[in-house]
Formats: C-alpha cells, sequence, structure tokens
C-alpha cells in the first residue's frame, strides 16, 4: 500500500523522471514532482492529476530543497549535472548530491532511491561513471537509507543512447570507429529501468542496497548497430575499429552526426570504454518483471518516434528560464543593451488560423523560408560544438514550455498570442526568438517576428551585425511562408518595424 507522505522526485523534467511520475500516480502513490521550472511542469499531460503536487526547486539551492522535501516520505534522485551550463560536472554533481543529504535530513525522508551507472570501479573508470558512483556515495551519508540502482546504457525512444544508436545507424553505412565498440555492455530498456525504480517503493527489503539492473542479453555496441540497423530495415553497417580515435575526437563527430549535445556526448563515450555488465541479478527475484531484448527495444522505440509519441527526450532537462532582461528593464525602443530587428505582417486571418502555423515551426516543418541559410547555421553551430538542428523537436505540431526545438528552447507558450523562444546556439551573446499574434479587427491579424540580442562585448556587436542584413530576407520570407501555410492573404506585405542603429551606441559608449 502506498504510503500516506507524497513521493518526492527530484529531476521531474528530465528523461527518466518524466517518465517515473505518470507510472507512480498510475500505481496509487502521492507524489511531489520537483523541477527548477514550474511552469515546464505544468505543461506535462499528467500536470493535473489530483495526486500530484508540483514543486519548484534547485539541487544547488539548499533552502528550495529543503521546502520542496518536508512532508514527503520517500523521494527518487534523478539528476545529474551533464549539460553546458555545467563546466565541471563531477563537482557539480558532488554539490547537488550534499544539498540533497541536507534536504533529507531536515524534511525526514524516509528513503531515497537512486539512478546511478553501472560499471566496476577501476583506475580506468570514466569521469562520468565515477561521478554516478561518488553521488551514490555521498547520498548515503545522510541518515535516510539509499537504495541505489545501477544501470548501463538505456535504451527508449528519445533516451540519449538511443539517439546515438540511431543517428550513427541511419547515416553512416561504413563508420570508422574507436576499440570501445567491441566492448561488452548489459542495456536495458526504459520501460524496465521504470518497472525496477516504481517497484522498489512496494518491496522494503531494497531498502539501503544496492542493485545492478540490465537488460537479458551482454552485447557490444558493435553489435548494437548492426541490431538497429536489421530493425530498421537497413542494410548492414561497415564497421572499422581503429585505435587513433580518441574520447575528445570520438564525441566531437558523434556530435556533428548525432542531435546529442558535446556536454553529454563525450561523458557517454568515455563511458563506453568500461565494460558495463550486470555482476549481480538478485533483483530480478525481488521485482520480477518481463524484461525486453533489445530487439524489442528498439522496435518499440522506433515505432514511438515514427508515431510522434515519444514522452520524454534527453534534453528535456534544459534550462526554460527566460532571463531577466526579458522581463523588465528599458522600454522597446528606449536604448540600452538589448538589441532588436522585428517585423510584422498583416493577414486575412484570425488568431486561432494562425497559431497552429506558428506552433509547427521547425524540426520537420522547417523554417518557412531559407531553410537552407537555417540548415547552414546549423551545421556551424554544430561545428562549434552547439545544438545545431539535429535535435528537431518532440512532436510536429504540440509545443510546450521547456522543448527543444532544433537550436532553441521553448520558454513561453501563450496560446494563441505568443511564442517565446531562447537561442542555444554558441553566440557571443543571448539571443531570443519571439513571435506574436495579435487581432487588429474582425478579419485582420498581426504575425510578428522579433529577434532579440544581448551582445557579450565588442565580438557580440560584430556578429549582430554581420548577421542583420540576413534578417530581412529570412524573416521577411519566413512571414510570407507562414501566410502562405494558413491559406490566408497578406494585407500588408512584411515591413520592418525596429530601428537598426537604435542601440549601438548606448553599448559602446556605457
Amino acid at each position: 500500500m502506498p504510503e500516506d507522505r507524497p513521493v518526492l522526485v527530484t529531476g521531474a523534467t528530465g528523461y527518466v523522471g518524466g517518465r517515473l511520475v505518470p507510472l507512480l500516480l498510475q500505481r496509487g502513490h502521492r507524489v511531489r514532482a520537483v523541477a527548477r521550472s514550474v511552469d515546464k511542469l505544468r505543461c506535462r499531460p499528467w500536470a493535473a492529476h489530483p495526486n500530484l503536487e508540483l514543486a519548484a526547486a534547485d539541487l544547488h539551492d539548499e533552502k528550495s530543497m529543503i521546502a520542496a522535501a518536508t512532508g514527503c516520505g520517500a523521494a527518487y534522485y534523478l539528476v545529474h549535472s551533464m549539460s553546458a551550463s555545467h563546466d565541471d560536472f563531477a563537482a557539480a554533481d558532488r554539490q547537488a548530491a550534499y544539498v540533497m543529504v541536507r534536504a533529507a535530513k531536515a524534511a525526514g525522508l524516509s528513503r531515497i532511491i537512486y539512478l546511478g551507472g553501472l560499471g566496476d570501479a577501476s583506475d580506468d573508470l570514466s569521469e562520468h561513471l565515477r561521478s554516478r558512483a561518488e553521488t551514490g556515495t555521498i547520498l548515503a551519508l545522510g541518515p535516510a537509507p539509499v537504495t541505489i540502482l545501477r544501470a548501463a546504457m538505456i535504451l527508449g525512444s528519445g533516451s540519449a543512447s538511443f539517439e546515438i544508436l540511431r543517428g550513427l545507424a541511419e547515416h553512416l553505412p561504413v563508420m570508422l570507429t574507436p576499440r570501445w565498440v567491441r566492448t561488452k555492455s548489459q542495456p536495458i530498456a526504459i520501460s524496465n529501468v521504470l518497472g525496477y525504480l516504481a517497484g522498489c517503493l512496494e518491496h522494503p527489503e531494497t531498502i539501503g542496497q544496492t542493485y545492478d539492473i540490465g537488460g537479458p542479453e551482454i552485447l557490444t555496441y558493435e553489435q548494437l548497430i548492426q541490431l538497429y540497423a536489421e530493425v530498421a530495415g537497413l542494410r548492414r553497417r561497415i564497421i572499422i575499429p581503429v585505435p587513433v580515435l580518441s574520447p575528445a575526437l570520438s564525441a566531437y563527430w558523434l556530435k556533428l552526426i548525432t542531435p546529442v549535445s558535446m556536454s553529454l556526448a563525450r561523458p557517454l563515450v568515455e563511458g563506453l570504454r568500461n565494460e558495463c555488465v550486470v555482476r549481480d541479478d538478485s533483483i530480478r527475484t525481488i521485482i520480477p518483471q518481463d524484461l525486453l531484448s533489445c530487439r524489442e527495444t528498439i522496435a518499440r522505440a522506433l515505432d514511438k518516434v515514427r508515431q510522434s509519441q515519444v514522452d520524454t527526450c534527453w534534453h528535456d532537462a534544459g534550462t526554460a528560464f527566460p532571463a531577466e532582461w526579458t522581463q523588465c528593464g528599458d522600454p522597446k525602443y528606449a536604448g540600452g543593451k538589448e538589441l532588436q530587428c522585428g517585423y510584422r505582417a498583416v493577414l486575412e486571418a484570425s488568431p486561432e488560423d494562425i497559431w497552429p502555423v506558428v506552433t509547427r515551426i521547425g524540426g520537420e516543418t522547417g523554417w518557412y523560408a531559407s531553410n537552407t541559410l537555417w540548415r547552414m547555421r546549423g551545421l556551424f553551430d554544430q561545428i562549434i560544438a552547439g545544438p545545431g538542428l539535429n535535435r528537431g523537436r518532440r512532436h510536429p505540431e504540440d509545443i510546450r514550455v521547456g522543448d527543444a526545438l532544433d537550436f532553441f528552447r521553448v520558454l513561453s507558450v501563450e496560446p494563441p498570442q505568443k511564442l517565446l523562444l531562447h537561442s542555444e546556439m554558441k553566440t557571443p551573446g543571448e539571443a531570443f526568438l519571439e513571435f506574436h499574434v495579435e487581432a487588429i479587427s474582425r478579419n485582420a491579424t498581426e504575425l510578428t517576428i522579433l529577434a532579440r540580442f544581448l551582445p557579450r562585448g565588442i565580438a557580440g556587436l560584430i556578429y549582430w551585425y554581420s548577421v542583420y542584413p540576413v534578417h530581412h530576407a529570412v524573416f521577411s520570407g519566413m512571414l510570407r511562408g507562414m501566410a502562405r501555410a494558413t491559406g490566408k492573404t497578406i494585407l500588408e506585405e512584411p515591413r520592418r518595424y525596429t530601428r537598426v542603429f537604435a542601440n549601438a551606441c548606448a553599448i559602446f559608449f556605457k
């Protein structure tokens, strides 16, 4: 029977947490879902469940974590810091784990369930796997007993491991690979990971224990690539392992071929050199379930992708906070640091006619104009270790706060009026792209595209004004393309409504 106190789930907007929350609710548990952004949580399909509480907290902010944990019983620790926002992810993970220990003590949590990484302790253990193990050790220092589940590669629609596998197999019929493609691993399906995580709550004998979890097969990465190709109906891939590809070079290559970020690709690549095989499978007796084979897992994941039914993605945990300068400060044309480029057009349409076109932007739909330029910009971004366009979008039509959308992150969705995107491209400054839809009469609606940029130093100014001439062709073309997609008439042609050099002097002479 579920206990009266809610279960705390940290990382509730992440890949695993975003799937665990609805499973726990389905099993009758009360859940308190925690993330840095409550707005991201509210956009989840399960956000309105009567047994769910939403809480905003940051695992690097002890006060907020104590507040979020107070009143809860068991807690799931499902966070890691492998993102571009942390230069030293191991140090960030260490700090977050200590915060969790203190919060658990202050809130009187009954237990913690932690999902870590599988790998035998050795001097050659990758930094990523070593950090995962260290996090478990730190969590166990507190008074709340810790259950540690150690998983190898997690496969499922939207997982980082699956997207790397898919990118390599689909894009490279012939590939030169590091020798780690022949290292043994025991992948596990995300559905089985969730089964073990949820099952721990129902089996008190798991309290304070450590378990290895894996699927029914031990395979090399080379075998996985060939298996994916077979399931996807591709020709057998030619794989040539070579000794000269370093982890850094391999990660960079993965970044170009797959949608996974450099900050995630490199730790994952380094981890693949370590053999990750289950040594103790006793959890299978405690929490019995049907373990999916790799073939079944890949087939199910591909079906989900093809049907646009991917519940969560590896990039879901990105920050979704609007920068302070976008919310307050100088009026639109008052000068200051912000640079803007805005275009508007008037369509013979209602906001409801236009809004679906706005929300379908990016991904397979493209950007309605100058798609070659967008692809070139995406390729350049990938070359300099940015996300590029490979991430696409979670769903071709549905859009929610926190979604990755090509090289943007969705910060705000206000149907049928406003869509705010934050650029995650590598640029010398912070950039936003806004779409506004506003009715100006019964049969006329104004559609606006506004680019906003906060430059960092002279490099930021040079970047902005070097791309400024392209904005006219791109933004005016996008407005025309979006009008065509609505099937409505343009009453007023696209025109710029912001000044070119309004803020430059203020920046130079500040």
